[in-house]
């Protein structure tokens, strides 16, 4: 016999198809799904399978509380009656002062006693301050140690001016001028200036009163001339 060979009906894919599809065959089934449940969202029937699902029911339970009991009140307190005692003082006993025995001897009282403390030592006394005259004495002429050198003012040496400055000195026990006064202006008030500095730098002979240095006023003339 014959063989007689069946070929099948059913057409080949090229390799190259096979193999795409079995490649992609997994992300065409998940397009698939994809496009399904959007269809299956605009037709309604999640809506109506979602309402088939049975609902959740949610109950509380309520506990009853025990009604609250009353507090119990206190008790009244008591009136107890107070009961004073009476107090019994005791009499006083008379006393009665005993006798001196006439055997008794009694100390007579001891005359009181000198205080031994010494005399008060009267404090010397100060010395007496030396008389010191309420008012310096004028005395007519000085002597110097130093005698007064005044410096002729410039200006006045310049506008040729010149005078005579008269001033009354209160020299001390040390022979300096304690205050110096203008008796009478030479009419510049620089040249008397200068003569009363002058007089203040100098150096006196202290007045003697009964050979003590003591404090006196004198009138010292300062003269302003001009070497022509």
């Amino acid at each position: 016999m014959n063989a007689i060979s069946i070929q099948s009906s059913t057409p080949r894919l090229p390799p190259y198809v096979s193999q795409a599809l079995r490649k992609y065959a997994p992300l065409i089934i998940i397009i698939a799904l994809h496009i399904a449940f959007f269809y299956a969202l605009r037709s309604g029937l999640v809506h109506q399978v979602a309402k088939a699902l049975p609902r959740e029911i949610f109950a509380n339970f309520i506990t009853e509380e025990p009604a609250p009991q009353p507090k119990p009140q206190p008790a009244e307190p008591k009136t107890v009656p107070v009961v004073k005692k009476q107090v019994t003082r005791p009499t006083p006993r008379p006393v009665v002062a005993e006798a001196p025995s006439p055997q008794a001897i009694t100390e007579a009282p001891s005359p009181p006693q000198e205080s031994k403390e010494p005399p008060a030592v009267a404090a010397p006394a100060a010395p007496s301050a030396p008389s010191v005259p309420a008012t310096p004495k004028l005395i007519s002429g000085v002597s110097y140690i130093n005698a007064p050198r005044p410096v002729y003012p410039p200006l006045d040496a310049r506008m040729g001016n010149e005078g005579t400055v008269t001033l009354r000195v209160l020299i001390n026990e040390k022979g300096r001028a304690d205050k110096v006064e203008v008796q009478k202006s030479s009419g510049s008030l620089r040249m008397d200036d200068a003569a009363r500095e002058a007089v203040m730098r100098a150096l006196f002979k202290p007045y003697l009163e009964d050979g003590r240095p003591t404090p006196a006023y004198a009138i010292v003339p300062i003269n302003f001339t001009l070497n022509r």
